[in-house]
């Protein structure tokens, strides 16, 4: 496995410092930033071994050789928050003209011999018209929740 050097400037020094100290930060954040002043091999700076900042981070050493990856390719800012996705880790199965359709339909009359609409009348009714191909009782109540009308 490649080791990163990590080599913090007295400016990057000062700011990881002043962020532990503060401590008005996300507990990931804080940890990632006492990392990287552990791992910090520049004049002065401790050097320590991934094995003895896990311990004393209590984190795994795939942390922290992480946080070193990523502050050497990526910057200090990179290594102190977490990446963002490149995209949603499921696609939205109701986009908004699909939700504005839902709405319409839940405040329409029910189908005949029905009081009111239910969540699953609802689903099946969006896959008969078509605007979805298929979705769960549960999507369409949590889109429902969303909005402020009343369904009646």
């Amino acid at each position: 496995m490649k080791k990163y050097k990590v080599t913090l400037t007295a400016e990057e020094r000062q700011l990881l410092l002043g962020l532990i100290a503060t401590g008005k930060a996300a507990a990931k954040k804080l940890t990632h930033a006492r990392i990287l002043l552990k791992a910090d091999a520049a004049e002065g700076g401790p050097g320590w071994d991934d094995q003895r900042i896990a311990e004393a981070a209590e984190v795994s050493t795939d942390t922290v050789a992480r946080v070193r990856q990523r502050f050497v390719e990526h910057g200090l800012e990179a290594a102190l928050t977490r990446k963002k996705q490149d995209r949603p880790s499921r696609e939205r199965k109701l986009d908004g003209r699909a939700e504005a359709r839902l709405i319409a339909l839940a405040c329409s009359a029910p189908p005949d011999g029905r009081k009111e609409w239910t969540m699953k009348l609802l689903a099946d009714r969006l896959v008969e018209l078509e605007v979805v191909g298929s979705v769960c009782d549960e999507t369409v109540r949590r889109v429902l929740k969303k909005t402020n009308s009343s369904r009646g």
